[in-house]
């Protein structure tokens, strides 16, 4: 057998697996909760979260209620420093969607009041206005940023993991509802995570350039929920 022979036929076996990887690989990149493998797999809150959710309760102990969720019927918190708040239905609280893939919320807001820049790391979310007007946005990864006001009845997308904020800006509260497609969606507040996690003042400094010690202090109180 000739060298270039053989050294194509040696290519094309490195190649083809590679090719075989990359043919499934966004498959892996892009999935989000795993599908279920049954009808249903109402949580056993009784146990311990593992894997991609919780053990199943026993079908034979599964009622209607398990399918049915109440805690959204009352407004959600407003006399807060931010003005709004959120209540969650996730597979802590809604036994239910163990397995489903999907969450639900209701934010309310007072004149004003904001859900602070956040991201939920294992979902992308669709926000639904019920009343008033909402100016919403997030932040891509090269910083480039989408945003409008939003009334009663449009509905606005927020991507997986990036940074995002709804701010009431209307004349009176306002309020919405949001669906996520993960069971544990997960939420993290920017200012939170960066001011309330015990990181070194000197990373602070060095990443807002213009914080002084004294800022840094107040606002280490602030978020980490000392005041």
């Amino acid at each position: 057998m000739e060298s270039s022979t053989f050294f194509n036929i040696f290519a094309g076996l490195l190649v083809f697996p590679a090719l075989l990887l990359l043919q499934f690989a966004p498959l892996n990149v892009n999935a989000a909760d795993a599908d279920p493998l049954q009808d249903f797999c109402v949580a056993d809150l009784t146990k311990d979260l593992y894997l991609s959710g919780y053990p199943c309760k026993t079908p034979a102990a599964v009622t209607t209620d398990d399918f049915v969720f109440d805690g959204l019927t009352a407004p959600a918190q407003t006399n807060n420093s931010v003005g709004a708040s959120a209540i969650l239905a996730d597979v802590d609280t809604f036994a239910g969607l163990n397995s489903l893939g999907l969450s639900f919320a209701k934010l309310d807001f007072a004149k004003g009041g904001i859900i602070q820049p956040h991201t939920h790391p294992r979902a992308s979310e669709i926000i639904y206005v019920v009343k008033g007007a909402l100016y919403a946005g997030f932040v891509t990864a090269d910083n480039k940023l989408f945003s409008k006001v939003i009334s009663k009845g449009e509905v606005m997308i927020f991507p997986r993991g990036l940074i995002h904020f709804q701010l009431n800006v209307g004349d009176a509260p306002a309020q919405a509802v949001v669906a996520l497609n993960s069971q544990s969606p997960g939420f993290q507040t920017i200012s939170s995570a960066l001011f309330g996690s015990n990181i070194k003042d000197e990373v602070l400094q060095k990443s807002f350039l213009i914080l002084d010690q004294k800022t840094i202090d107040r606002l280490k109180a602030i978020f980490s929920g000392s005041t």
